[in-house]
């Protein structure tokens, strides 16, 4: 990595240690069980916490989104915590006492930002798949005084889509001063840097509650907790079996036992992508892609907070534990008191409010960064409360409603302004009698709509994790005990279960005909992954750490020594994923460049490239600049994109599904057209007034989409103000 990329990493990195810091005290109150305190977790408590007041603060116009006013509001709302946390004068003291294992988890942290920002450099571009989308949020959110922000690809209505996350890496971007550019690669990194950190610090944590009140190595809890961050942070499916048959042709594949077994050509040509489109006209990602892949979309936005939520319902389950939580080494002295924490209305059912209502914050922050996640973890919050309550059924219900009120109240300065893309639930393989009905209430019934995955489609994408959960219900059955940790991992494995097997009886109706259930799919078991993968870790701990080989028999040591060759054969095969797709994707890492994401503009479209970079120094504010329209996955809107200007339209089928109507994108097609081609300066007036634009932006672009492309008038409505060979740039004035 060049000096300045480093310089930019670590000024990132500070942003985020500081923004961690901040919230220390209450991450060391929810997470006093925890052996580290939680003390990864409390970036993102920072992030989430100062995100959503700027956002707030935005909506309301009471503060401008800027640098001085985001460290202004970071200082205040960490200054409040701290004045009200009832730990404060004990922060040092925990400090002290946990300071190598805080310093192992930030250098773990900051070892996985610098190990994935240096990936980046072999393939840093923000172009391709929808990059343009993700990076235009981005810059729209940076050019916002107030919120929401505007879309700018739809003048003059704001962004229809979820982007709280593209929020959290605007706001980054803004404290740290780190330009755009580079911050969609590092905001990248950073993720896969808190997943990484995360999953360690959960899987370590497991262990240690695993041990029910014995003294435990610190050496085996950390292993624990590097094999669930191994796991969720870089494990494929078994779809890489494929590498040792002949490739099944395009999108139609077919079972192993069909094709020719050719194990010395190992790779055989294999297609990373085909292990997250295995089944037919669906998607089925999992993290490792999406950090290969690098669109910086909500769901690969919400691991972070979808991580520290399955931390803190773990904390709260374990915290309502009889016993006391298992110690390392060197005993935790510094435990917290949870009396100071006890806002119970009625002291009888025992309920903790302020526990119910960041439960209910972090569901709204995750429902406004990638809504169905805001769904997903309902749930998981539901079984968790059901757990602890299912004897006082009162408290459980009482508890779930401050959750959800929680959650539509902290959301509601988001849903306001939002419009939801379903139009229905779709039911798969609908009777014919019920396809004629068409709707029943919010149920769809369409005809020639029955899609099903075939039985060995599922077993090549999910058997390795149910080969564990057999065993973990194998071992269970024989044990005849459940460990208070046993019964969260089983609400997990549930929870994952229902995700994968509902996109088989339904969907949400969205715009797409073919790829009906794919949405569905992707976002249900992306996270049935995440959480399958962290309750993988904890199984196998917790099953080879009950074994003691010595007092085996010969039998059961022969089978035993088995068991293990076929679990690291299992996770080689599934960790050798990452290898195939960084090498594909970046190039076998050969070619290094930077982390500047609009450098390729300067090999593809180098008028292009200074034309954008004028536009970002001389351009104040949002005005709406025009430019031409063209289809999605396109280089069209690239303007817009790379400078948050609004534009007229941009992708089409992108606002198609935001709009809910290809009616409502459609009337501006042709509109575009005629302002570029018309040489009536009358029309070509009306029309500009009509979306007040400021800016004309010509191009090869621009040239290549509108060939009668008509420039004299725009020298008549206004002045050029930028000119770069055939890239021009007019002011209009009307």
């Amino acid at each position: 990595m060049i000096p300045s990329d480093i310089h930019a990493v670590l000024q990132w990195w500070l942003i985020i240690l500081l923004l961690g810091s901040g919230f220390l005290p209450l991450t060391f109150l929810l997470f006093d069980k925890f052996f580290d305190r939680g003390y990864i977790f409390s970036k993102i408590f920072g992030i989430a916490f100062t995100s959503y007041a700027i956002f707030l603060l935005g909506v309301l116009h009471i503060a401008p989104f800027n640098q001085l006013f985001s460290i202004i509001i970071f200082l205040v709302i960490s200054a409040w915590f701290f004045a009200l946390s009832p730990i404060r004068l004990e922060l040092i003291s925990i400090l002290k006492s946990n300071l190598k294992i805080f310093i192992f988890e930030e250098l773990l942290f900051l070892a996985a930002l610098f190990f994935w920002a240096y990936i980046h450099t072999f393939n840093p571009d923000i172009h391709g798949l929808e990059k343009f989308m993700d990076f235009g949020f981005i810059n729209s959110l940076l050019r916002s005084n107030y919120f929401p922000p505007k879309d700018m690809w739809f003048t003059p209505y704001p962004i229809n889509y979820y982007y709280f996350g593209h929020l959290s890496t605007a706001v980054l971007t803004k404290l740290s001063g780190v330009p755009a550019r580079i911050t969609f690669n590092l905001m990248l990194s950073t993720i896969f840097a808190f997943c990484l950190s995360e999953t360690f610090s959960l899987g370590a944590n497991l262990y240690v509650f695993m041990q029910n009140n014995k003294k435990v190595s610190l050496i085996k809890s950390f292993v624990t907790g590097l094999l669930t961050a191994s796991l969720v942070t870089f494990s494929g499916n078994l779809h890489i079996l494929y590498t040792f048959f002949k490739p099944y042709t395009g999108e139609n594949p077919v079972p192993l036992w069909q094709l020719p077994f050719m194990p010395f050509s190992f790779p055989n040509s294999y297609w990373y992508p085909n292990a997250t489109r295995f089944i037919h006209n669906t998607i089925h990602e999992f993290p490792i892609y999406s950090w290969v892949v690098a669109d910086l979309h909500g769901h690969v936005l919400d691991i972070p907070f979808v991580l520290l939520t399955v931390a803190v319902l773990l904390s709260i389950f374990i915290s309502k534990s009889e016993t006391s939580p298992a110690t390392l080494n060197a005993n935790n002295k510094h435990s917290l008191n949870l009396k100071y924490f006890n806002f119970d209305i009625v002291s009888s059912l025992n309920i903790k409010i302020p526990y119910l209502l960041l439960i209910g914050f972090l569901l709204a922050i995750m429902y406004m960064t990638n809504a169905w996640d805001g769904g997903i973890y309902l749930l998981l919050a539901s079984l968790v409360l059901f757990s602890l309550y299912y004897k006082r059924l009162s408290t459980f219900f009482f508890s779930l409603f401050v959750v959800f009120i929680s959650l539509i109240a902290f959301s509601m300065p988001y849903s306001y302004f939002f419009k939801p893309f379903a139009s229905g639930i779709g039911v798969l393989c609908a009777p014919n009698f019920l396809t004629k009905i068409g709707k029943l209430g919010p149920f769809l019934f369409e005809k020639e709509h029955c899609q099903h995955s075939f039985w060995w489609q599922l077993l090549i994408l999910y058997s390795f994790f149910y080969f564990f959960v057999i065993s973990f219900g194998i071992f269970a059955y024989r044990a005849k005990k459940f460990l208070k940790t046993d019964i969260f991992i089983f609400l997990l494995i549930i929870l994952s279960t229902f995700l994968i097997i509902l996109p088989e009886f339904i969907y949400l109706k969205d715009i797409y005909p073919a790829h009906y259930r794919a949405n569905t799919m992707f976002k249900l078991v992306f996270q049935s992954f995440i959480m399958l993968s962290i309750s993988t870790g904890y199984i196998i701990t917790r099953i080879v750490s009950n074994i003691r080989l010595k007092s085996l028999r010969a039998g059961k040591k022969v089978l035993f020594i088995s068991y293990l060759l076929l679990v690291s054969g299992l996770i080689s095969l599934v960790l050798t994923y990452p290898f195939l797709a960084i090498r594909s994707y970046y190039g076998d890492l050969k070619t290094q460049k930077n982390l500047d994401g609009t450098v390729y503009l300067q090999t593809l479209y180098p008028y292009d490239y200074e034309a954008i970079s004028y536009i970002n120094k001389n351009i104040k504010s949002q005005p709406v600049i025009l430019e031409a329209q063209g289809d999605s996955y396109t280089d069209f809107g690239r303007i817009s994109a790379n400078t948050g200007l609004p534009t007229v339209l941009g992708w089409t089928v992108h606002e198609w599904l935001w709009r809910g109507t290809y009616d409502i994108p459609a009337p501006r097609i042709d509109e575009i057209k005629i302002m570029y081609e018309t040489q009536d300066l009358n029309i070509a007036k009306n029309l500009l007034k009509k979306y007040k634009i400021t800016y004309i932006f010509i191009g090869s672009m621009e040239f290549q989409k509108y060939p009668t492309l008509s420039e004299p008038k725009f020298q008549k409505l206004g002045k050029l103000i930028y000119q770069n060979q055939n890239t021009k740039i007019y002011k209009i004035s009307y």
